[in-house]
């Protein structure tokens, strides 16, 4: 296949620190099978603009700056094409699962936005001039009008919803592919702000879906503008989530707080700011994930070691009740392990009822304002038993459902899709 992104107008407006042909550029670095090569049109006497991710710089890129009309630069590119054309346009934002959803199709294909007054498209076009060669005689001025010309003339097919597999497991929703053309800073900050929204996780609990998106928001930002890596915004969020443990530990309660809360904030931030400037590695994966299988229980233990779990030994109440949580967090994230070896995705996406529960079962962001709220009112005993109760009934929850999953309902014996927990996101309002 072979690439051809039309970056000859004025450019638009940047999204999350990332111009529209990096974009384009990540999308096609991203393919299953990399393309022969990448064509991008810049406008005459244009240097070679700088791409702030060394990977891309990896692609078989070829600059060209012929600086004539859009008719007779795809003319001849059509023209040296001995492969599939994937067709983008550097003023547009396109989703980049779309290239991917393209390419290795057999027909000629188009894609436009659900908007009817949004000028943007994707075009996928077979080896074959005859196709374009009536619309291109009539002077389309960029991609979407050629696009709109050949759906007309019925030379390619529209995208169907139904073949393009819009689930993401990462974000445990489905999300409808999204193309918009951008042409304004206005317009540019709308949609990043679409996206944003966009990135975050159908079922998650309620104080990272209500309470800390502002926060995240004004830190993403930035972050995107100024190319900060998130694997730095880890290693931040890991400093803070261990150094709480000692500080809880030696009765240092209110600054253990704000570390945490810190760090429950970067945990959303890191996630992203890799996703929105296509910044995710497995490093960052394998140092984010792990620390949130990691650091749960022994905040617990120091938030008991803090209470008097030391002077009191081992054979106190406290000391049991600490030992508790750790042994059922353990087990919890064991019987977890088990849906997703069955269905390739997280057990809260089973049933809306799961994706609801995933709100408030016990985890961090949910034991973490409990015991808090239970220190600072005079409590904190009480809070911490109450919150190895919850984890309890979450370990119930999950290992109740599991098995009737699997062993009384037999899910897993017929094709089921992921339900829909959170809305759909498809438009900008």
């Amino acid at each position: 296949m072979i690439v051809w992104i039309d970056a000859a107008a004025e450019a638009a407006p940047p999204i999350f620190g990332l111009s529209l042909l990096e974009r384009h550029l990540h999308a096609v670095r991203r393919l299953p099978q990399a393309p022969a090569k990448v064509v991008v049109e810049l406008p005459r006497n244009a240097p070679e603009p700088k791409l702030h991710n060394a990977r891309l710089r990896l692609l078989p890129i070829e600059w060209q700056r012929d600086g004539d009309t859009f008719a007779d630069r795809l003319r001849r590119v059509i023209a040296r094409a001995d492969a599939p054309l994937l067709l983008l346009d550097a003023t547009t934002l396109a989703d980049p699962r779309l290239a991917a959803t393209l390419a290795g199709r057999t027909q000629s294909t188009a894609v436009l936005p659900r908007e009817r007054d949004d000028d943007a498209a994707v075009l996928y076009l077979m080896p074959d001039p005859g196709i374009v060669d009536a619309a291109l005689t009539a002077g389309p001025k960029d991609l979407a009008a050629l696009t709109r010309l050949l759906v007309q003339a019925e030379r390619v097919s529209m995208l169907k919803e139904e073949e393009f597999q819009g689930f993401v497991r990462r974000l445990r929703r489905t999300l409808p592919w999204h193309l918009f053309k951008v042409e304004s800073r206005e317009r540019a900050a709308r949609l990043e702000r679409f996206l944003f929204w966009s990135n975050y996780k159908g079922s998650t609990d309620l104080f990272t879906r209500y309470v800390y998106p502002p926060l995240v928001w004004l830190m993403v930002r930035p972050l995107a503008r100024w190319h900060i890596h998130p694997n730095w915004v880890t290693l931040v969020s890991i400093i803070l989530a261990l150094g709480a443990i000692p500080c809880w530990a030696t009765g240092h309660m209110i600054v253990g707080f704000l570390m945490a809360y810190g760090m429950s904030v970067l945990d959303s931030v890191d996630g992203k700011l890799a996703r929105l400037t296509f910044t995710d590695s497995r490093l960052g994966n394998f140092m984010d994930h792990g620390l949130d299988m990691v650091h749960p229980p022994f905040w617990y233990l120091s938030w008991a070691y803090g209470l008097g779990f030391g002077p009191e030994g081992w054979h106190s109440a406290l000391a049991r009740a600490a030992i508790a949580i750790f042994v059922l967090y353990v087990i919890d994230r064991l019987v977890l392990k088990i849906y997703p070896r069955v269905f390739k995705r997280a057990f809260h996406t089973h049933s809306r009822m799961d994706g609801v529960v995933r709100s408030f079962i016990a985890r961090r962001n949910i034991s973490l304002p409990l015991f808090t709220v239970g220190y600072l009112i005079g409590l904190g005993r009480e809070a911490f038993y109450l919150i190895v109760a919850w984890q309890a009934a979450t370990v119930l929850y999950h290992a109740g459902r599991t098995f009737w999953i699997l062993a009384i309902e037999r899910a897993h014996l017929r094709p089921r899709g992921p339900a829909e927990v959170a809305a759909k996101t498809v438009r900008l309002d």
